[in-house]
C-alpha cells in the first residue's frame, strides 16, 4: 500500500491541508481560518504566531488524524513575499507583512523607517519608473522589521512553519528566489544585508528542490514551495494557448505560451511544464475585491445571480486597496459605474464577479498571445456565478478544476519527490482533473462588450 503525503497550503485567509494518495484522490482535507490585517489601504499583514505557527500545527494534527495510511512526507506551500521577525527562540515578535503592503515599497537607499511620499509599488518591469528606483518587496520589509525591537532573525512564512513542524527554519530555493534581490535562490546578498543590518546568518538556510531538512511524526519535512507553483504544478492544464485562472484571494491570470514574450506590465515565468511559459500577473481583483462586495451588499445564492438578464449590470472597477498587474498603482480604489435605482444587491454582486472576469480579459488583451479556454483552479471555482461571469465575459469555455485546494495538493506532490515516490515533478499534470465545463452565454457574453470597454475606460484613464 502506498503512503500517503501531505500538502499544507498557508493561504491569506486560511490554511489548507490535504492528505492525497499516489493517484492524486485526497483522502482528508481540512481548514483553519486565520485573520488577515488591513488597517488601512496600505498595510497587509498576518499574526504569524497564529497564520504561519498554530494554523499549520493545527492544519497537521488534523489531516494526519483523519489519513489511514502512513503518511511519507508533508510539504508547506505559501504566498510570496512574506516575512517576519522572530526571536532568539524562532518566535515571531512583530507582525508577518505580506505582497502588497506599503513598508516593501521603500526606494532603494531608504533608511528602515517605513514607506514615505514616491514610494513605489510592485517594484518590477512595467512600474511607474516616477516613483523612484526600488529594490523588491522583500528587502523593504527586512529593513522594516530590522528596526523592530527583539528581533533576532528573518524569516518567511514557510520557514516559520517549517520550524514549527521540525525544528529547522530552512527555506525551498524557489522561495528564496522569490526574495530577490536578497537571494539569487541559492545564497543571500550579504552587501545588501549589511545595510540593512543583518547578517546571513540571521536568515533561513536555502536548501535546494524537494529536498527532506527534518521529520514530523515519522514524516519528511521538505523545505517548502510557492503556493503558485504548486497550483501550477497540478492544474488540469499546461498547453499553449490555455488560460490558467487562479481564483483565490488573490486573481492571477497567466496565458500558457510556449515562446518567451515580455509585456509591459505583466509578468513573464517557466511554468510548471517544460518549454512553456507564463505570462500575466497578480490582481486585487480576486476574493479581496469579491467578499468586500458580499460584505457591502450581502450574499446570494448563484442561482439568484444566474438569472439575472444580461443588460443591465453597473461596472465596478475593482480596486479596494491599489492594484498590483498591469497597472501597478497602489493609490487605486474600487469605484462603483452606472449604478440606478433599479439595481438590486444581486445586481451590484454579479457585477462584482464580472469585473474579476474582465481584468483576466485584459491581462489576455495585453499579452497579445492565443487563448483557447480557461482552465479555472481556487477556492472560487466554489462559486457557479463567478465561473458563468469568468466565461462570459472573456467568451471562453472555462474547464473548473476539480480540487479547490489546487496549492495544498500540489504541495502533496511535491512531497511524493520529497519522500523518493517519484523522481520529479514532471508527472505531476497526472493529478489534475477537470469537474465541469462552463460555456459562455451568447447574449450575456455580448452584453458584457459594452461594459468591458467602460471597464476599459475607466481604468486607463
Amino acid at each position: 500500500m502506498d503512503e500517503l503525503t501531505v500538502g499544507i497550503d498557508i493561504g491569506t485567509t486560511s490554511v489548507k491541508a490535504v492528505a492525497a494518495d499516489a493517484g492524486g484522490d485526497v483522502q482528508t482535507r481540512v481548514r483553519i481560518p486565520h485573520r488577515v490585517v488591513a488597517p488601512s489601504p496600505d498595510r497587509f499583514e498576518h499574526d504569524p504566531q497564529q497564520a504561519w505557527v498554530d494554523g499549520v500545527l493545527a492544519a497537521w494534527s488534523a489531516v494526519r488524524a483523519g489519513a489511514d495510511q502512513p503518511v511519507a512526507a508533508v510539504t508547506v506551500s505559501a504566498m510570496v513575499p512574506s516575512m517576519c521577525g522572530v526571536d532568539s527562540a524562532g518566535m515571531p515578535v512583530t507582525p508577518g507583512l505580506l505582497y502588497g503592503d506599503a513598508r516593501g515599497q521603500a526606494p532603494a537607499g531608504r533608511s528602515g523607517d517605513g514607506p514615505g511620499p514616491g514610494d513605489g509599488f510592485d517594484p518590477i518591469p512595467g512600474a511607474d519608473a516616477s516613483a523612484g528606483p526600488t529594490e523588491g518587496e522583500a528587502a523593504g520589509f527586512a529593513r522594516w522589521l530590522a528596526g523592530c525591537d527583539g528581533v533576532e532573525a528573518l524569516w518567511p512564512a514557510q520557514s516559520a512553519a517549517n520550524h514549527a513542524l521540525c525544528g529547522i527554519a530552512a527555506v525551498d530555493s524557489s522561495t528564496a528566489m522569490a526574495l530577490a534581490p536578497m537571494s539569487d535562490g541559492q545564497g543571500w546578498a550579504p552587501e545588501l544585508l549589511d545595510e540593512i543590518g543583518m547578517t546571513s546568518g540571521q536568515l533561513p538556510a536555502i536548501s535546494p528542490g524537494a529536498a527532506a531538512i527534518g521529520e514530523r511524526d515519522g514524516a519528511l519535512v521538505s523545505a517548502g514551495t510557492i503556493d503558485v507553483l504548486g497550483e501550477q504544478l497540478v492544474a488540469p492544464c499546461g498547453d499553449a494557448g490555455d488560460v490558467l485562472v487562479m481564483c483565490g484571494t488573490t486573481l492571477l491570470p497567466w496565458v500558457l505560451t510556449d515562446q518567451w514574450v515580455e509585456v509591459d506590465g505583466l509578468w513573464t515565468f517557466p511554468s510548471a511544464r517544460a518549454g512553456i511559459m507564463a505570462v500575466g500577473g497578480a490582481s486585487n481583483a480576486g476574493g479581496l475585491f469579491v467578499d468586500r462586495v458580499r460584505a457591502l451588499v450581502g450574499d446570494a445564492p448563484s442561482e439568484e445571480l444566474l438569472a439575472l438578464g444580461p443588460d443591465d449590470l453597473p461596472v465596478w472597477l475593482p480596486y479596494p486597496r491599489g492594484e498590483r498587474t498591469p497597472l501597478h498603482d497602489a493609490a487605486r480604489r474600487a469605484e462603483l459605474l452606472g449604478l440606478h435605482v433599479g439595481h438590486t444587491p444581486a445586481h451590484v454582486l454579479m457585477a462584482g464577479y464580472e469585473a474579476a472576469g474582465f481584468v483576466v480579459r485584459h491581462h489576455i488583451d495585453l499579452s497579445g498571445l492565443r487563448a483557447d479556454r480557461i482552465v479555472a483552479v481556487g477556492g472560487g471555482t466554489q462559486s457557479a456565478a463567478w465561473m458563468q461571469a469568468l466565461a462570459d465575459t472573456t467568451g471562453l469555455a472555462v474547464d473548473v478544476s476539480t480540487e479547490p485546494c489546487g496549492a495544498a495538493l500540489g504541495a502533496a506532490y511535491h512531497s511524493r519527490v520529497t519522500a523518493g515516490l517519484e523522481a520529479d515533478i514532471s508527472e505531476a499534470r497526472r493529478w489534475g482533473r477537470v469537474s465541469h465545463q462552463v460555456e459562455p452565454r451568447p447574449a450575456h457574453a455580448a452584453a458584457s462588450g459594452g461594459r468591458y470597454r467602460r471597464f476599459r475606460e475607466g481604468t486607463d484613464r
